[in-house]
């Protein structure tokens, strides 16, 4: 496995040439142990660069839905990249014909579907939600020509797909992606590439504190921030033991991942506000790495949908 350390940072060509030879990571989600170095995989990449992270991630998340499936992604060509399209569609649509599936319509949200090789994707059917592996690179497959006018994750453009009776090969049967286990896991991988965010911006904070001693109020900075830290390497640790012993199924699963998100979420928050607060506008408007640092965190956690996904949280705990 290469190194992350040794990844360039920004790089999309670079972090689409690591992701294959990660796999095996996402794959390990077969076995409920495997969890661990998934996260801490992920919080790495995370800590070490997010425009990485967010190219090696749904990669990783697509190599552990196959693998729970009982296949992987080389079954449909050696080192191929991948994407996770599962975004609501109501206008896409999957029939069979003769043993054959074709979608029709149109999918959002498709990061760097003009760079990938290959997606899962969902799509509706008459007998519901179905996971389908989509060539990215077939006969009557548009990338449509949106803006992207992202600041931070910038160089990740995320676009509609136009599909005109394009095959595809199904997934399992219906409502496979979201009723199995790893469906919730999967959510628990994402918040821990932002806690590698909050991990990275933290180190910041003390680089710049011991730089020159720090007064009270860059103390009272520090101290939030390892606080935080501490919150969130309590909760990815409880999250691991959790899926690792086999608890974490069900409705269990999306309690715990709901659980996890929020919380991590709202850390990442925090840690974006202290950090600004601590270094003023300096590291934003004169150091590429910290400003991009900001603006990825700033988009990757509008992933998390805010006071809905607390609601939902809410509900999650009434049993509802």
């Amino acid at each position: 496995m290469t190194d992350v350390d040794t990844l360039p940072r920004g790089d999309v060509t670079a972090a689409l040439a690591l992701a294959p030879h990660l796999s095996a990571v996402g794959a390990g989600l077969a076995d409920p142990t495997g969890f661990g170095h998934y996260v801490h995989t992920l919080r790495s990449l995370g800590a070490h660069d997010l425009t990485s992270a967010r190219v090696v991630e749904p990669h990783l998340d697509a190599c552990a839905i196959l693998a729970q499936a009982g296949t992987g992604p080389d079954a449909f060509g050696e080192g191929s990249t991948w994407g996770v399209y599962a975004s609501r569609a109501p206008g896409l649509h999957a029939t069979e014909v003769d043993g054959q599936w074709f979608l029709d319509g149109d999918k959002p949200w498709c990061s760097l579907a003009d760079r990938l090789d290959r997606a899962l994707v969902t799509a509706g059917t008459s007998e519901g939600q179905r996971l389908f592996v989509l060539d990215l690179g077939a006969d009557g497959v548009d990338v449509l020509d949106q803006p992207w006018v992202a600041r931070g994750l910038a160089d990740i453009r995320s676009t509609g797909l136009r599909l005109h009776h394009v095959p595809v090969a199904p997934v399992e049967g219906p409502n496979f992606y979201l009723d199995r286990p790893g469906f919730a896991w999967g959510g628990i991988g994402v918040a821990a590439v932002w806690a590698g965010g909050v991990d990275a911006l933290t180190e910041r904070v003390h680089a710049a504190a011991r730089d020159r001693e720090p007064d009270q109020i860059a103390l009272l900075h520090l101290g939030r921030l390892d606080a935080l830290r501490h919150v969130i390497d309590a909760t990815l640790a409880d999250a691991v033991r959790q899926v690792e012993t086999g608890c974490a199924c069900g409705p269990d699963g999306a309690l715990l991942a709901a659980r996890v998100r929020c919380i991590v979420a709202e850390a990442g928050e925090l840690a974006l506000t202290v950090a600004g607060h601590a270094l003023g506008p300096g590291p934003m408007t004169g150091d590429e790495r910290h400003a991009r640092l900001v603006g990825d965190l700033t988009v990757y956690l509008r992933q998390h949908h805010a006071e809905r996904s607390l609601a939902d949280l809410g509900r999650q705990s009434l049993g509802g």
